[in-house]
């Protein structure tokens, strides 16, 4: 080891170039393999984490893959599973906080009473909602998040038996969660009980999720089998809300989906890692070849040592231990870089905190990422020690003996191996610069679609929370929303003002089945569901979606309780041919409720994010009747601004102001531009497209110097055969175009074999792509281009050396 270590420090050049070149390899390597173990591979931190399943259900009778559960699945599955061993819902809310310091909206859950203990979860300080905390009319209780008992408490133990006003509402606080309190990736400053009424269950009111816990021995298979079960006993134990009947809810074709709680917190996003993950791989690879031919240089100026030892009685099994062994150790030494670089670049990621990233808090370096780290610093190793060994360790390196004199040329097989490598580089580098510009052209298409609003930049977005306790009345509620408008408006440089219940992109918004007239729907038929929201007027004008025909809805509409309603071009076109067509039409929620007017058609806008088609939307009025015949209203509507200040602090400030003038116990939340919120929906694709575009930078970098060390060397080795030829007469620009071509041989050969490889590889890859074929001939055209023009240009810098070659000097070298 002493040995390898001088031998190491007298070649510092060499020893930098290798340990920089696996260091990126196996620290990229590391970091995604983080991600990976930490997302994917690292069990929930609960209790037997693989008997926790998400109990969904789906309805394919109404196009609904994911459907979640209802106060009528709740209780039938406490009181008729043969499977769960417990059963919780939980949901998320918001809740606006009055009385301790500025009014402030934080997020919260709401949750059964058995949803915390069946996670393993216990209060550190106070106790546990109980089935009294369930019931209705029973105390407003709440427990604090860890964080929050902190920030606002300042970690007093006597907040026990305290209370805050959460939604205008004084509730107690019984209790603090732990510092580590986690719940499938939602984060909540506080947490309250859901209150369940078996007396009003009913059939529908999908709501809430639900989790379950399986009886010990209990496999995926039977739980669906049993949940299915209990659907039909459910259809027969609740009654039916007012307006629909038995036949409707059959029709929907109910089923189970019962799926392991993990897959829930991950979602889809496996399919994105395990793609950077053999990305990266292939790096790592690139790397090895570069650090291989490193050392086939190395050991070819090692020959004539190599065979004074083998003469002297060294044994092949010694001198290939020696290789393989300097070569081990470099890659150690590259696993050691490369975690510090890992290490730097998950603080990054964390960061960032790309959005769409699940359990971003589980991602570190642990146990398996360190047993990664080893295992791949070993096998790259091996892997490029092998080629130097088998080359240059073998029984006629003696015939090396024999070398250094005028009758020593340069055969085509010394140049076969590092010309080998440097094929396979190029061929990997094209394959990930396949992928990274299949990204691209993806990226580039998703801005290319409308996104159904125009200027987002300029666009203000900020949520208000009415105290529903302070303000029970919707038609007060209202007007005290129209106040909020009304001083808006009046903020310089604000040239209109709305506001909704949710925004687009988002995919926040709710669903219900919708009835047109004159459409005939079999007996008893439940209609397909269609997304809706609720707007004030002035939104579409707020947003720049256009009208493609009728009228907006005006504050007269809203006050007076007409029957009207907005629909998006795409509903029209489904149900009646176009937009001028489904002016004056009727549609309405169930048989029972009365008929609403469709005044206008918009464009259609993409809620869900501008890689999923738009979907069918309707528009009610913010202010409506309510299925009992009151007014209902959003005490939580989203205010839209469109104004060239949009982002500014002191436009924020001003805002406030105007808020707080109205009512000063107004908190405001999710204050963001929509231009953000249109970012965040490509936030998944930018993040893939960015670490495909450093793999493929790097591979493009590793194999462009693979090239010119080639051609570099060849030049170094050839120089008394340049001399000859240039003797008898050959010029300069014929020697260099000689090794140019011969490095472009190299590139051609690098991507073709590339472009065999990446038709599959990029197959792979279709999930990630939008409007774009794993096959698109101009990304493959276009990568190719710039790999045959990067090998050209790696080439021709060595072979410029040939200028400098002395013939007199060259033919008197030896």
């Amino acid at each position: 080891m002493r040995h390898i270590f001088r031998r190491l420090l007298q070649t510092p050049i060499f020893a930098a170039t290798a340990l920089v070149t696996l260091g990126l390899g196996i620290g990229a390597n590391s970091a995604i393999f983080s991600v990976i173990e930490g997302v994917l591979l690292k069990p929930l931190p609960f209790p037997e984490p693989d008997r926790l399943v998400g109990a969904w259900q789906t309805a394919p009778g109404v196009n609904i893959k994911d459907l979640n559960a209802s106060a009528g699945d709740y209780f039938t599955y406490r009181e008729e599973s043969r499977t769960f061993e417990d059963v919780g819902l939980w949901n998320n809310c918001a809740a606006a906080i009055t009385g301790l310091a500025e009014p402030e909206r934080v997020t919260c859950l709401t949750v059964t009473h058995r949803t915390l203990p069946m996670l393993g979860i216990q209060p550190i300080l106070g106790r546990a909602f109980t089935d009294q905390n369930e019931k209705p009319g029973s105390p407003d209780v709440v427990l604090l998040s860890y964080g929050y008992w902190q920030c606002r408490f300042g970690g007093d133990a006597s907040v026990l038996g305290r209370r805050i006003v959460a939604d205008g509402k004084a509730r107690e606080v019984i209790g603090v969660l732990p510092r580590d309190f986690w719940f499938l990736d939602q984060k909540a400053d506080l947490v309250m009980p859901q209150e369940m009424d078996r007396a009003k269950a009913r059939l529908g009111g999908y709501n809430f999720q639900a989790i379950a816990r399986l009886k010990p021995g209990v496999t995926l298979a039977q739980a669906n089998a049993d949940v299915g079960r209990m659907i039909l006993i459910e259809q027969r134990k609740f009654p039916v809300p007012p307006g629909f009947s038995l036949k409707m809810f059959e029709e929907a074709k109910i089923g189970p989906s019962v799926r392991l709680l993990k897959q829930d917190v991950v979602g889809d996003i496996g399919k994105t890692l395990w793609v950077l993950m053999a990305t990266i791989a292939m790096v790592l690879l690139i790397a090895c070849a570069n650090v291989a031919n490193l050392l086939l240089v190395r050991a070819e100026g090692r020959q004539q040592e190599l065979a004074i030892r083998a003469a002297l009685g060294a044994g092949w099994g010694r001198i290939a231990r020696e290789l393989l062994v300097e070569s081990v150790t470099l890659a150690a030494m590259g696993g050691a870089l490369g975690l510090a670089i890992a290490y730097g670049a998950l603080r990054l990621l964390v960061a960032l905190g790309p959005a769409g990233l699940p359990r971003l808090d589980q991602i570190s370096i642990d146990v398996p990422v360190l047993l990664f780290t080893v295992a791949a610093s070993l096998l790259a190793g091996v892997f490029f020690g092998l080629i130097p060994v088998f080359k240059y360790a073998g029984p006629h390196v003696a015939m090396a003996l024999r070398g250094g004199g005028r009758n020593a040329s340069m055969s085509r097989e010394r140049h076969r191996a590092r010309s080998g490598l440097v094929v396979i580089q190029v061929s990997l580098a094209l394959v990930l610069l396949v992928g990274s510009g299949l990204m691209i052209r993806t990226f580039l298409a998703l801005r290319r679609v409308a996104p159904g609003f125009s200027s987002q930049e300029t666009v203000q977005t900020i949520r208000v929370s009415i105290p529903e306790a302070q303000v029970p009345k919707a038609d007060r509620a209202m007007r005290m929303e129209n106040d909020f408008l009304d001083k808006l408006s009046a903020i310089p440089g604000v040239s209109s003002v709305s506001l909704t219940s949710t925004l687009p992109m988002t995919g926040q918004s709710s669903q219900d089945p919708v009835f047109a007239e004159g459409h005939n729907y079999q007996e008893q038929q439940l209609p397909p569901l269609r997304r809706f929201d609720s707007i004030a007027p002035g939104y579409f004008k707020t947003l720049g979606t256009p009208f493609l025909a009728g009228r907006d809805l005006t504050w007269t509409d809203l006050y007076d309780f007409r029957p009207v309603v907005i629909i998006s071009d795409n509903f029209a076109r489904e149900y009646w041919g176009g937009a001028a067509a489904a002016i004056g039409k009727r549609i309405r929620l169930t048989p029972k409720t009365p008929w609403n007017e469709i005044i206008g058609v918009v464009g259609d806008v993409r809620q869900d994010g501008v890689d999923q088609k738009a979907p069918s939307f309707v528009y009610w009025p913010v202010l409506a009747k309510d299925p009992d015949g009151g007014a209902a209203v959003s005490h939580s509507p989203v205010i839209v601004l469109r104004t060239s200040r949009a982002g500014s602090e002191s436009l924020l400030s001003e805002i406030r102001q105007a808020v707080w003038a109205v009512n000063p116990n107004v908190p405001l939340s999710q204050v963001q531009t929509l231009g953000a919120i249109y970012e965040k929906s490509l936030a998944r694709t930018s993040f893939t497209l960015v670490m495909l575009a450093l793999a493929g930078g790097m591979a493009l970098l590793l194999g462009v110097v693979g090239i010119y060390a080639v051609i570099s060397y060849a030049v170094s080795q050839r120089t008394r055969e340049i001399g000859i030829r240039m003797a008898l007469g050959a010029q300069q620009g014929e020697l260099k175009i000689m090794f140019v071509r011969h490095g472009l041989l190299l590139g051609c050969m690098g991507v073709a074999a590339g472009l065999l490889a990446a038709t599959g590889v990029s197959r792979l890859m279709s999930t990630l792509l939008f409007e774009i074929s794993p096959l698109d001939p101009v990304t493959y055209g276009s990568v190719s281009v710039v790999l045959v023009a990067a090998a050209m240009l790696a080439s021709y810098l060595p072979a410029r050396r040939v200028t400098g070659v002395d013939p007199v000097e060259a033919l008197r070298a030896e």
